[in-house]
């Protein structure tokens, strides 16, 4: 089976028009487990697939977001160390967050991808031109997503977006031909 094989027209099309990709934190860059350790600080598990993904689609131009409604020091340090200077924690809104970015950045709603797990993120979902559920996804945001990864959040289905992103605007063989 060909990677990436699944892709109606309609995720392909979608997908072309992506200029910002913006991404839930828990359950989707992460597997959604919160770990605390003995003196109470807060740890978190992120992928080196997916953050490969990132900084490839911020390599051809493609802002990148994150979007959470924790607080989290480790998303604070991830994203420093990838380069995402569009990091927004404590959004208790995520529509009304993409907003404020579409606006900052002059792009339309179907510029924008949102990747998300969970009820909290679909009203950004709603908004975006591409709305994406991880596959342990709850069934409602699955429901309302157009398209679904195969991989779970935190085990690399952030890097299966991004993938899509570059594959549906015809990057994919500049990238292979990148890492020859």
């Amino acid at each position: 089976m060909e990677y990436l094989s699944n892709l109606t027209a309609d995720v392909l099309a979608r997908a072309a028009k992506i200029r910002l990709a913006a991404f839930d934190v828990d359950g989707t860059l992460t597997d959604g487990r919160l770990w605390y350790s003995e003196s109470g600080h807060e740890t978190k598990v992120f992928h080196v697939h997916d953050g490969l993904g990132l900084k490839r689609l911020q390599a051809h131009g493609i802002e990148v977001a994150i979007v959470s409604a924790r607080i989290s020091h480790p998303v604070a340090l991830r994203a420093e160390e990838l380069n995402i200077a569009h990091v927004y924690q404590g959004q208790s809104d995520k529509r009304e967050c993409m907003r404020q970015i579409l606006e900052a950045l002059e792009l339309a709603p179907e510029q924008a991808a949102f990747v998300g797990d969970d009820l909290p993120d679909l009203p950004a979902m709603h908004l975006a031109g591409l709305a994406v559920a991880v596959a342990n996804a709850h069934p409602w945001v699955v429901q309302r997503a157009h398209w679904q990864t195969s991989l779970g959040g935190g085990m690399g289905a952030v890097r299966e977006v991004c993938d899509l992103i570059l594959h549906a605007q015809g990057k994919s063989a500049a990238e292979q031909e990148h890492w020859r």
